[in-house]
């Protein structure tokens, strides 16, 4: 009997690219992400809502502005996709749960791998921040408050911006930190990432970011998924870094958005205590 040789670990090819399949491994993904989208179309009708503010060239480069009452903090949102598909308009419906605690919200759109790398993609978030930094005045941001966070490969792209001088503190929601895996495995079709790009580009392997950290992940994800986000956590606390892991039982890798979609769940409650309790409302 031929054995397949491992890939990643104690991984064949076919166990490798299957711990990483989400979409797969949660049946009725297209289903939640379809409640998602018409959630989003909601929050998006919203009053004072501004779509689409170009902060580049591209022609994904566009962020929607979900504004809170007065001057007060920013939520910045990336989402996921592993770096390949998706948009932010998806995932408007989560601007809500922040905007009861009078947190502005923007979520943040890039090109999509293969029309740019994977290190173009990481420029244009980071290029978003700052961007949004320069419009506090009329966006009405506090900008010592402001809190980058994203999901799936959007967590990656957090954990790619906590160094910049703009951002307060992170919020990684079911993450990527470790590139290798994606590299070997049928993710990197459309990436291509090569070996150098891994040391380059994944967070376990730079330097860490001494900012507060919250890394949240849910207990019926991919093992996989579950262990980068413990790994991370575990590195950064080795460290004695800011922050707090997140595990939440019986929720996967895309119900755990309608937690964050909750204005009393543990990931939204985690981020106004980052910021100060008197950013609550109740």
């Amino acid at each position: 009997m031929n054995i397949p040789p491992p890939v990643y670990r104690d991984m064949s090819q076919a166990e490798l690219d299957a711990s990483y399949d989400n979409s797969k491994a949660v049946a009725n993904s297209s289903a939640l992400m379809a409640g998602f989208e018409s959630l989003s179309q909601v929050t998006r009708q919203l009053p004072g809502v501004q779509i689409g503010l170009r902060y580049g060239p591209a022609a994904r480069n566009l962020i929607d502005y979900f504004p809170a009452p007065g001057v007060g903090p920013l939520l910045v949102f990336i989402h996921g996709g592993y770096w390949q598909m998706r948009a932010k308009e998806s995932f408007s419906f989560l601007a809500d749960a922040f905007l009861a605690h009078g947190i502005h919200v923007a979520t943040v759109g890039y090109t999509l791998a293969p029309q740019a790398t994977l290190g173009e993609i990481v420029q244009e978030v980071r290029s978003a921040v700052q961007w949004l930094s320069g419009q506090a005045e009329p966006l009405g941001i506090d900008t010592s408050k402001i809190v980058v966070s994203g999901w799936s490969a959007g967590g990656h792209l957090t954990a790619m911006c906590m160094d910049l001088p703009e951002v307060f503190a992170g919020l990684a929601v079911s993450g990527i930190y470790d590139l290798e895996p994606i590299r070997l495995s049928y993710l990197n079709e459309k990436l291509q990432l090569k070996p150098e790009d891994v040391g380059a580009l994944s967070p376990m392997h730079l330097a860490l970011c001494p900012k507060p950290m919250l890394i949240a992940y849910g207990g019926d994800e991919l093992s996989e998924l579950q262990r980068q986000s413990q790994d991370f956590f575990a590195l950064r606390k080795q460290h004695g870094l800011p922050g707090g892991l997140l595990a939440l039982p019986g929720v996967n890798h895309f119900t755990i958005l309608s937690e964050m979609g909750k204005s009393h769940g543990v990931i939204t409650q985690s981020v106004v205590e980052l910021l100060g309790n008197a950013t609550a409302s109740g």
